[in-house]
């Protein structure tokens, strides 16, 4: 079955250059537009999505609103966020608001269609590493109790060992790197991320490096709290 996709921006061409660009794919139909985060909301309360590529700035109500709307919902669409600017501070409260990575408005057609594959396997498009150095920059825009509070009751779910495993996840290593830092095989690490995500009600790997420094257990600059 094709991939469902919804395009929200309030540029009519850009969602044209985009529709075009997906309409070449045997895998991939765009099913619905909206200008607006009002107007999105509006359609899929009637339309069947799988990943929404989600503008930020936009008129009535914002890309970062429209999506922490939409991800309340468990079954809910994956929201994609363009961005005009790298490490966007708006980039920033649309992954905490839910959304499963970011990417600029200008990227290659062929990274665009990665990523929404991507996005609709369960996988986050953002690396780590480019998630961590987003919020390196924005970490102070987090709440500061929760900056000095490691032993968050969140946390106090995993295990010491997945609490080892997230902290390598927030510092922007791969299952691979943190395989090979701990002496394991990829595929207990993935089980160990897999457990990490269940236990915490997180929907991919971009959550885990967002709650990391919210709660502390990871500082801005990489270090671990």
């Amino acid at each position: 079955m094709a991939i469902r996709v919804m395009l929200v921006d309030d540029q009519v061409l850009l969602r044209t250059g985009f529709r075009m660009v997906l309409a070449a794919q045997p895998d991939m139909e765009v099913v619905a537009e909206a200008g607006d985060g009002v107007e999105a909301l509006q359609v899929l309360r009637s339309t069947a999505v799988d990943v929404v590529l989600m503008d930020v700035r936009m008129p009535k109500l914002d890309g970062v609103e429209t999506t922490a709307r939409i991800c309340v919902d468990p079954d809910a669409p994956k929201v994609l966020i363009l961005t005009t600017f790298d490490l966007d501070e708006y980039a920033f409260s649309a992954l905490k608001a839910g959304a499963s990575g970011f990417m600029l408005k200008d990227v290659p057609p062929g990274e665009l269609l990665a990523a929404i594959r991507s996005v609709h396997s369960g996988d986050a498009v953002v690396a780590p590493s480019t998630t961590r150095r987003l919020l390196d920059r924005f970490a102070p825009m987090l709440p500061a109790a929760a900056q000095e509070e490691p032993g968050h009751k969140e946390l106090q779910r995993l295990t010491e060992r997945e609490r080892e495993v997230m902290v390598l996840v927030a510092q922007g290593m791969s299952n691979g790197e943190i395989a090979a830092r701990l002496v394991l095989s990829e595929a207990t690490v993935k089980t160990h991320v897999g457990r990490i995500l269940t236990k915490l009600s997180l929907r991919d790997r971009v959550q885990v490096v967002v709650l990391a420094y919210e709660t502390g257990l990871v500082r801005a600059g990489g270090g671990q709290g």
